[in-house]
């Protein structure tokens, strides 16, 4: 690393602003400066001189930092157990770092975690990054044999550029250990900065989980935060943004792009006297990629790759070289996001044989401020639009320190994935670094596109499903009452608005399960009209509770297993778990599972249910039938996965406490009347949000997601709610019993009543898409939460059962029509060809409420 007597340290201004310490060895400072970032979990950024990301540095000095670890970590395995491990980096700071890692080991296969999902490529397993701006992360690798445990001792060696809290590295231990459990983990980092609680942490971690987790890294350190840090890191952030969004335009802000060349900070190999370079138009350099050899680790990197890339590195570097030519005098590779591997390789040959002095880093997605001074590691930042089609959309990308630091040459480094017209439009990448180069350098390496799966040896991986989720940790439920069937996704923002959010699912453009609405938060007045509505309700709630539960017992008994569709039905599962333990003292399982209209029922839920239970016993269970969309698309979705081989024999007959659609057999009752668990959200539900299913949060191997909203505890009423009913279990056991006499003697059968009014509805008022009529109290509180209503149809004299209902209504200036002949006490209309601007049935006009 290059090293300086009378450098000034570059995290003296973040230092002496917000007080923060940087305590340890004594090259520390030297490995680490300091920047600030817009982060609403941690202000500060350790930016390392040596990873190659946001700083140009020697790219063997790069190279030589993962390398040598790579070399600690093979003595700490043995020759043995260094052959069999398998190296995991993490995106997409250390794509590069892991990858140099898994090269000291020598013979060790790499994987790095991915956010760029790719079609047909199955999902091995995922994880969070909770304090990143970034935080999903897949696992992709075209074989999925490669993180299954080798043999007994076989080790896994995660690295990151940093050890905080350790957080990231015990999420993704903690995921894949249930996937593919293995003996032993060596956490790789450069820098150890975890406090000593966190320490303790990880050793009580390993103890947990019955595993070895050493750790290795290359300096060890503290960061000390004074109070208000995160607060005052904030403040200072935004009063740099305002001070430089004031400078007049000719001082060429540092965060739009360079300092003029000749205000360029005195860096070897700068020329701060000579005239900024003219721009010239890119030159493509045309490199004769080895073929079969992967752009890096994203879908696996084995030995046999190492060996073809190895002896090819010389010719691309010449290739290279001869675009260049020989007046450059300092050159940078700047490769791309996650692609660091491949452009450090070109990089490290480039400078074994070159005369002119060779830097490397990358771009990025992390948005970073930039302030000029020498205290500082962000001295200048360039942004432009993303260009490779990102799955989260479009966005800012950043290339640090690269304007004004004198670069002769910049060779940009992409993947054939990422070399789009947004690459070379005015305004990208490219055109945003012509200013501050004299030449700039196109390379593309082909992005690596894994074969398609071998069915035979797809079916030989390892896929083991993780044990139910339960609160705790994920739900406000006592862990007894229902175990949850989901992938915990509640440190990913899946919110959008309302609008956005309808305005893409009815013009196709998203599908309803791929974002979250925002959880709707009551009013005072609106949890009184809860309140009071529950008391008015608890003993009818209890009785059609009793009513559909000793139905099941009597013809799907003696044991069910209860399988609520979540999240509606699952506290209707909780109260008739409760009414078997309080009346027969039998105590059922109870899970709580994803379906999706129009995409089906958790295929990897029934497969677990069916490793654990008889899929005979499965009584699947819902809140209320509307018009009976649910019902048909769980009859479909079992057929299609016993038709795909599933196992048979899950009786696709649902359970509801209240069918006024007239669409199900077993019921507690057929009036359509409030049930006060349909007034609210999550907040009524365990604190757990509807579910969602995304290619990119949700692979093959997955249950689907849903977030835990730890946060609104102070408005949670799950417990009141399921304890009201449960009180009033006694005064109704008669009824209950005399009810379910009459309904086990009489004709049940489904009469689709409901779905007939939705049709006739549809039709009558223009609608024509029977998915925008929501029939029933429940089906339309939930347009009035998550939707974006056009108008309620009400019975005529409905009573109190709609309190709630006009309530909500008013709050959103959605007009309360009372019609007559409603088979339903109420109907909610969602707004047909909704734009932010429509507001009639035909989409066109362009009035507003």
């Amino acid at each position: 690393m290059e090293r300086d007597a009378n450098v000034v340290w570059s995290g003296s201004w973040v230092a002496e602003r917000l007080g923060v310490g940087l305590v340890g060895d004594g090259e520390l400072r030297e490995l680490l400066g300091l920047a600030l970032r817009r982060n609403p979990k941690r202000a500060h950024l350790l930016v390392s001189n040596v990873l190659g990301k946001h700083v140009p540095q020697r790219p063997s000095v790069v190279y030589a930092a993962g390398y040598e670890l790579g070399r600690r970590v093979r003595a700490l395995l043995g020759e043995d157990g260094a052959r069999r491990a398998v190296v995991l980096g993490y995106a997409e700071t250390a794509t590069g770092l892991g990858h140099s890692v898994a090269d000291g080991l020598g013979d060790a296969p790499y994987l790095h975690s991915t956010r760029r999902p790719v079609p047909g490529v199955a999902r091995a397993g995922g994880f969070e990054e909770s304090h990143s701006h970034a935080t999903s992360h897949l696992l992709l690798p075209e074989d999925l044999h490669l993180l299954a445990a080798a043999g007994d001792g076989s080790a896994l060696v995660l690295v990151d550029d940093e050890f905080s809290t350790g957080n990231t590295v015990l999420n993704t231990i903690r995921d894949l250990h249930e996937r593919y459990p293995r003996d032993r983990y060596v956490i790789v980092a450069l820098v150890d900065m975890r406090s000593p609680a966190d320490r303790d942490r990880l050793a009580g971690f390993a103890a947990e989980i019955g595993a070895r987790v050493d750790l290795i890294a290359r300096n060890t350190g503290t960061v000390t935060l004074p109070d208000g840090v995160l607060e005052k890191g904030q403040a200072l952030v935004a009063q740099q943004e305002r001070e430089q969004e004031a400078r007049p335009e000719q001082e060429a802000r540092p965060e739009q792009g360079a300092r003029p060349e000749q205000e360029a900070r005195p860096e070897q190999g700068a020329r701060p006297e000579e005239p900024a370079p003219r721009p010239s138009a890119p030159t493509r350099v045309d490199l004769p990629w080895p073929a079969g050899v992967p752009d890096g680790g994203r879908h696996g990197f084995t030995p046999a790759h190492r060996a073809l890339l190895e002896p090819a590195l010389p010719a691309l570097a010449d290739r290279i070289a001869q675009a260049i030519g020989d007046g450059p005098r300092r050159v940078l590779v700047l490769g791309f996001e996650e692609l660091m591997y491949a452009p450090l390789r070109l990089a490290t040959a480039l400078e074994e044989r070159t005369g002119a002095e060779v830097r490397y880093s990358t771009t990025t997605r992390s948005p970073v401020l930039a302030v000029d001074d020498p205290g500082y590691a962000i001295r200048t930042r360039l942004v432009f639009p993303a260009h490779d089609d990102p799955a989260d959309g479009p966005g800012e990308r950043y290339a640090y320190n690269v304007a004004g630091a004198g670069f002769d040459a910049v060779v940009a480094v992409v993947d054939s994935a990422a070399d789009t017209p947004a690459l070379h439009a005015p305004g990208g990448l490219l055109d945003r670094l012509a200013p501050h180069t004299a030449h700039v350098l196109l390379a593309v390496i082909p992005s690596y596109v894994p074969a398609p799966p071998d069915p035979a040896r797809q079916e030989e991986a390892p896929m083991q499903l993780p044990e139910p989720l339960r609160g705790p940790a994920f739900s406000s439920y006592a862990p007894d009452e229902v175990g949850w069937l989901l992938q915990d996704l509640s440190d990913t923002r899946l919110e959008a608005p309302t609008e956005e959010r309808e305005e893409a699912i009815q013009s196709g453009g998203a599908h309803y399960a791929e974002s979250l609405p925002v959880e709707y938060q009551p009013s005072a007045a609106y949890q009184e009209l809860f309140k009071s509505a529950l008391a008015v309700s608890a003993a009818r709630i209890a009785r059609a509770v009793g009513t559909v539960t000793e139905t099941v017992l009597a013809e799907r008994g003696p044991r069910p297993v209860l399988v609520s569709l979540a999240r509606a039905g699952t506290p209707v599962g909780v109260l008739m778990r409760r009414w078997a333990q309080a009346r027969h003292g039998v105590e059922l399982p109870h899970y709580a599972v994803s379906i999706v209209r129009g995409r089906g029922i958790d295929a990897n839920a029934l497969r677990w249910l069916a490793e654990h239970h008889d899929p005979a016993d499965v009584v699947f269970v819902d809140g209320w039938t509307g018009k009976g969309a649910i019902t048909r698309e769980l009859a479909a979705a079992v057929a299609e996965f016993e038709k795909a081989g599933g196992v048979a024999g899950f009786n696709p007959e649902i359970a509801v406490l209240a069918d006024p659609g007239g669409c199900v057999r077993t019921y507690g009752t057929r009036e359509d009347f409030l049930i006060p668990s349909a007034c609210l959200n999550s907040t009524v539900s365990g604190l757990i949000s509807r579910t969602v299913l995304r290619a990119d949060l949700v692979g093959p191997y997955d249950f689907h997601g849903a977030k835990f909203y730890r946060e609104l505890a102070g408005s949670d009423v799950s417990g009141l709610f399921l304890d009201t009913v449960a009180e009033r279990f006694g005064e109704v056991a008669d009824a209950v019993d005399a009810e379910v006499k009459e309904l086990l003697a009489a004709d049940r059968a489904p009469t689709w009543e409901g779905w007939a009014a939705v049709e006739r509805i549809s039709e009558e008022y223009g609608i024509h898409d029977v998915n925008l009529v929501k029939p029933g109290v429940g089906e339309t509180t939930r347009v009035l939460l998550r939707r974006v209503p056009w108008k309620i149809l009400a019975r005529r004299g409905a009573g109190t059962d709609l309190d709630h209902i006009r309530l909500l209504a008013e709050q959103r200036g959605v007009p309360v029509e009372e019609v007559d002949s409603l088979p339903y006490t109420c109907v909610g209309l969602i707004h047909p060809k909704f734009t932010r601007g429509a507001t009639g049935a035909d989409g066109k006009a362009v009035e507003t409420a």
